[in-house]
């Protein structure tokens, strides 16, 4: 009877906690389809950055490449949107802040840990949108890839903004000023654009760029898709840079040490209010 009785309290506790999930990321779609402006600048961003930033390096700078420019930018872009969207939905968690709404999630009987995540997949859904912009750019700089490799990536997503989101949380969790959060989250996104190589290979990368590409989480993230859609392709072994499986591992550490970590400290600082 008492072994009934705990499985029925944990049963309840899941059932709530999934819940909870749930509901903040209902809000936070809600919350992304009433601001139409954003879904039109993450649509944006990629395109303008892939035509002009993309486009003058296919143009200037890719003679002595042994793969497809093209196609690795294509998909260094998307993994990039992926973060810099995820990691800036992350932000409205100060604004939350400051309506008192996180104060009334946390003081229920609730793990803090289901409020971050609710957060992050809510933002990982906003962040599919700049996929879209990312398909468009390519279409226009004729960089396509099989329909297959497209499901691949999108299957791959979730993954990559939770990892995202986990790194914006280890920030935002020790940031409460809404402006220096923006700052904070654009100084973690941008330079991974470079030294991750979302845009500019960095498999010959050495000295302290290389340290700081290999500590940085969306280096896996890139490296995990490319596996995948470079898979059986005689550009492989040019662009993949680790195993699969050393990708995936490092990926789940970071996200898993950032999320523990930034949670904590966000809920230390609103018990503090």
């Amino acid at each position: 009877m008492k072994n009934v009785l705990v499985l029925q309290r944990r049963k309840s506790k899941l059932h709530r906690e999934l819940g909870t999930i749930f509901a903040i990321f209902a809000r936070e779609v809600t919350l992304l389809f009433k601001s139409p402006a954003f879904i039109g600048m993450s649509i944006a961003m990629p395109m303008v950055m892939m035509g002009m930033v993309g486009g003058n390096l296919m143009e200037n700078m890719t003679g002595g490449l042994n793969f497809e420019f093209g196609k690795f930018m294509l998909v260094g872009m998307l993994v990039n949107m992926l973060f810099v969207t995820t990691t800036q939905s992350m932000t409205t968690l100060v604004d939350d802040n400051d309506s008192n709404f996180n104060e009334e999630m946390l003081v229920s009987p609730i793990s803090r840990y289901s409020l971050a995540i609710g957060k992050i997949l809510g933002g990982s859904f906003g962040a599919i949108f700049s996929m879209l912009g990312t398909l468009i750019a390519g279409l226009v700089l004729k960089v396509t890839l099989p329909l297959s490799r497209w499901f691949l990536i999108l299957s791959l997503s979730p993954l990559m903004c939770l990892s995202a989101g986990a790194v914006a949380m280890l920030v935002i969790g020790m940031i409460k000023n809404k402006k220096a959060a923006n700052y904070a989250v654009m100084l973690i996104t941008m330079p991974q654009m470079f030294l991750c190589g979302a845009i500019i290979p960095i498999k010959s990368t050495t000295g302290l760029l290389k340290i700081l590409s290999r500590c940085l989480p969306m280096t896996y993230c890139l490296d995990l898709v490319r596996a995948v859609v470079y898979h059986d392709s005689a550009e492989h072994d040019s662009v993949v840079m680790f195993n699969p499986l050393v990708n995936c591992v490092a990926i789940v550490v970071v996200t898993l040490v950032c999320l523990i970590i930034g949670t904590y400290f966000y809920a230390e600082s609103e018990k503090n209010k």
